[in-house]
């Protein structure tokens, strides 16, 4: 699967801001089950985790500038959440604050492919166990060369 952009967001992307300032402070969420057909479409399956700052709450963050069209996760900052339910995880969104997840050409968000390798993100068991914390050790964003 190829990262999928939302339309909202790559209308702020053009319009009036950068990648880094619209995801800035977000979460990452995964899901079980296939994934929407677009980012602009509503979420399907279950809601595995969210992944925040520390498992805090709190919005993850990206490092200041982006180095050859590469935008990666803050160093500082440990991207873990705490599962919600149990489930083989199949796709993530990453989101900026507030979304619900429903059908929306506005929200700004990035869908991507999750599995052991090979993936948009690469986790070590896509078996997610109720309960457990689960990290994002490794995570980017790449801008293609137009």
């Amino acid at each position: 699967m190829t990262l999928k952009a939302s339309t909202g967001l790559r209308n702020k992307i053009l319009d009036t801001g950068s990648l880094r300032s619209r995801l800035d402070l977000g979460f990452i969420k995964i899901y079980s089950g296939s994934p929407p057909a677009t980012a602009d479409a509503a979420v399907t399956g279950t809601l595995l985790c969210t992944i925040s700052n520390a498992s805090g709450g709190t919005g993850l963050t990206f490092e200041s500038a982006a180095v050859a069209g590469v935008l990666a996760k803050k160093s500082s900052e440990t991207w873990s959440g705490v599962n919600a339910a149990g489930g083989s995880a199949g796709y993530y969104r990453h989101v900026a604050v507030g979304d619900t997840g429903a059908s929306s050409s506005t929200e700004e968000r990035v869908q991507g492919s999750i599995a052991v390798a090979g993936a948009d993100m690469n986790l070590t068991n896509t078996t997610l166990s109720n309960g457990a914390t689960q990290t994002v050790d490794y995570y980017t964003l790449t801008l293609p060369t137009l």
